[in-house]
């Protein structure tokens, strides 16, 4: 990072990375900051007027998969820096209205941008027990999505997320014994289909890369494996000098590196940062240089 860079930070979540971002590109550094979530717009709106005023911010209320398109607009291209932390903002988990946890019962919604798509609840009361069953498979990775997806169905119309949350404990079972609840997974996949969570992510890698200066830097921070394997394949093929030929065990084609992978291993969070942010514990931040 750098005084005078341009960045984009693509979730802007409570705005602390956006922050960061500017004071360390002072005094003259810009962010476009996007996010999907027309709360987090208005609490960066309020946290960080003054880097607005001063046209070192810009906030734009989008899914940050026109990232691409919104630069054009914002003339703000090429950038030095873009960031996407991938995770929940606590303000989304701690809001019960908003649907995304079950610590406290609220209506089962789910939605980065609460005027778009369907909710979490409309999926489930719509869709037939063998696609419910399946995306909670895929992205909840639970092993027990057949019967959670039947007693679910059996039991609609489902309308909040303490309603879901004690159905899925009655398919799977209690929690003795177990570290996070039983739900915890159900409710991952519900958020990633609601939110097309990892169609979003497989679409904007591109874009980043184009958006980028040379020398620029990607940083992307996860949350969960099936996040942090799809960004960990696209940097792992774009650093490749060398592809080879599926049909072919002696073919291939070398190819000129797009990026410098710089985090042979993800970063994880210290000791010490997990006990001040337990929800940290999970997080893992990869980080590429345009070539």
């Amino acid at each position: 990072m750098r005084p005078g860079g341009r960045y984009i930070d693509g979730t802007l979540g409570g705005g602390g990375h956006t922050e960061a971002i500017l004071h360390h590109s002072a005094p003259n550094g810009q962010v476009l900051g996007l996010d999907a979530d027309p709360a987090a717009i208005r609490r960066v709106t309020e946290r960080l007027g003054q880097a607005i005023t001063q046209r070192r911010l810009v906030l734009v209320h989008t899914a940050f998969e026109r990232m691409a398109s919104v630069a054009a607009e914002q003339a703000f291209a090429p950038v030095d820096g873009i960031l996407l932390d991938l995770g929940l903002s606590s303000f989304q988990l701690e809001t019960p209205e908003r649907g995304f946890a079950f610590a406290h019962d609220g209506p089962l919604d789910m939605r980065f941008d609460p005027t778009q798509g369907e909710s979490a609840a409309d999926l489930l009361n719509r869709r037939s027990a063998d696609e419910i069953a399946n995306l909670i498979y895929e992205y909840g990775e639970e092993r027990m999505s057949r019967r959670i997806a039947r007693v679910i169905v059996d039991n609609r119309p489902i309308a909040t997320t303490g309603q879901l949350a004690a159905l899925v404990e009655k398919a799977v079972g209690g929690r003795k014994g177990q570290r996070i609840h039983p739900a915890t997974r159900t409710f991952q996949a519900l958020r990633i289909a609601v939110n097309d969570e990892l169609g979003q992510l497989e679409r904007v890698l591109e874009q980043a890369l184009s958006l980028l200066a040379p020398g620029g830097r990607l940083a992307i921070i996860s949350f969960h494996s099936l996040e942090d394997r799809i960004v960990k394949l696209w940097m792992r093929e774009q650093s490749r000098d060398y592809v080879p030929d599926p049909t072919n065990i002696y073919g291939g084609r070398t190819q000129k590196p797009s990026v410098t992978v710089l985090t042979k291993r993800p970063l994880v969070a210290s000791d010490e940062e997990m006990a001040r942010n337990p929800r940290s514990r999970s997080a893992k931040l990869r980080i590429a240089e345009k070539c």
